[in-house]
């Protein structure tokens, strides 16, 4: 869906909208994160009023939930489209999550299990939608959009600092429940903003359900018809393709939430100047890294597309795969040295973080990018749906994955994705002229001047 608003915008910075859809994203992010982060170390607790569940069970509920997250994402891309449109799903997500966190901050398993599927459910319809509405900011072939991606990638990882932070340090040191609370906090304020805000900002982007084709529907060989052209087809299939490639990054990736999670609590020195550092503290260096090297990634992509040099999608996520891999090689040594000494240095940990995070950002806002700009129109939310569905993959295969390492052990988990990661980004780069070819033009971007575009990416940093 292209907007309006974006075309008086188109050689001056950023639409306002996207710092809208920046801010709200940032707070629902910050009660996802927030409640991520204290998921396994709640399960597994013992001590003070956890579930005190096993290493793989607690990994298993995490990927399951992590997993169906992204799932909902495609029926809640689907109603947008065709009935409600996405600021009407942005709003019924945010409302079913505050529900969902506030559920969580009471006792009782049951309740718990009911928290979870309004997070589930509230998800599948804010995420895919959002995410969208940041590509009907921009007009088709604008090389903004990279860049703009990327600075909303800021806002999601803003607010996984403050949930981290926030509900982190409540859950860890005040009691879990109150963690859990505080997040429902977090989704209340971004939905307040959007309410607020969203007519002036937004324009109409967003309002009205995808326009339906009328007559462009094509006759077949053998006299059937179809809604896609070949051409169309060929968009919708590089997106799937790629998405295979997403599971990979993703099953490492996670690992963030589950098993790095566990490991950096029970076998990384934590203290610093004399202070232990709290456990879900160390999740934010991805964060961090991202708020600090995002600019620095907009600005590179807008300045090759500025100047007609910009990589092609696939060849940027392929960097991506081989970044995660080299991050959980800094993870191999962090094994041997607790295997050895019985605790590891923490900057085995930050480093691979460091090398996740510029990974991150060459598929993850690439990737949501991508889709804005090859999917067909009037089913863009849900191929952003279809898109999340590979994290849902990923994430399950991630609690699967680390799992595994209560009879393999961490080493033998890292070198697994070191060696997988690797190979598919290898793999990816070989394909990657192939899949230019079949996007047919629709990820290429008209060069502007680089100083407005980057000037755009500064401020929003700042």
């Amino acid at each position: 869906m292209q907007s309006t608003v974006a075309a008086g915008e188109a050689r001056k910075g950023h639409p306002p909208g996207l710092y809208l859809l920046f801010a709200t994203e940032m707070w629902e992010r910050m009660s996802y994160y927030g409640m991520r982060g204290l998921l396994v170390l709640f399960l597994t607790d013992k001590v003070r009023g956890g579930f005190g569940w096993s290493t793989a069970d607690a990994l298993s509920l995490y990927g399951t939930y992590t997993g169906l997250v992204y799932l909902t994402p495609i029926v809640g891309g689907y109603i947008a489209d065709r009935y409600i449109g996405q600021r009407k799903a942005v709003l019924l997500g945010g409302v079913l999550m505050i529900i969902g966190h506030l559920l969580l901050a009471l006792p009782g398993t049951s309740i718990f299990y009911t928290g979870l599927g309004f997070l589930i459910v509230g998800n599948g319809f804010f995420k895919p939608n959002i995410s969208t509405m940041v590509g009907g900011l921009y007009p088709a072939g604008d090389g903004r959009r990279d860049g703009a991606f990327t600075i909303f990638y800021m806002g999601i990882n803003l607010g996984a600092v403050l949930g981290n932070f926030i509900c982190g340090t409540l859950g860890e040191r005040v009691g879990w429940h109150w963690g859990f609370g505080s997040a429902g906090v977090g989704m209340t304020l971004g939905v307040i903003i959007f309410l607020a805000l969203q007519n002036r900002m937004l324009g109409q982007v967003g309002l009205a359900p995808a326009p339906r084709p009328a007559a462009s529907v094509t006759a077949s060989a053998e006299g059937q018809k179809s809604g896609f052209s070949r051409e169309e087809w060929d968009r919708i299939i590089v997106i799937f393709i790629i998405a295979l490639f997403v599971v990979a990054f993703w099953t490492g990736f996670e690992q963030a939430g589950g098993l790095m999670n566990l490991y950096t609590d029970q076998k990384v020195d934590r203290s610093m100047f004399g202070w232990v550092v709290p456990t879900t503290w160390f999740q934010n260096f991805n964060s961090v890294f991202i708020v600090a090297l995002a600019p620095v990634f907009a600005m590179l992509w807008s300045s090759l597309a500025a100047r007609g040099k910009d990589l092609s999608i696939p060849v940027k996520m392929s960097l991506g795969l081989i970044f995660l891999s080299v991050g959980f090689a800094f993870m191999l040594g962090a094994s041997k040295e607790s295997a050895a000494d019985g605790k590891a240095a923490a900057w085995w940990v930050i480093m691979a973080y460091l090398f996740h995070t510029m990974g991150e950002l060459c598929l993850s806002p690439v990737g949501l990018s991508m889709v804005s700009k090859v999917a067909p129109t009037r089913v863009v939310s849900a191929m952003m749906g279809v898109w999340f569905l590979a994290n849902a993959a990923a994430n399950k295969l991630s609690g699967v994955l680390g799992g595994y390492s209560e009879k393999m052990g961490e080493f033998s988990v890292f070198l697994t994705i070191v060696v997988g990661a690797g190979l598919a980004g290898v793999i990816l780069l070989f394909l990657a002229p192939t899949l230019k070819r079949m996007m047919h033009g629709t990820d290429e971007v008209t060069p502007v001047p680089a100083s407005p575009q980057q000037g755009g990416a500064a401020q929003a940093a700042t």
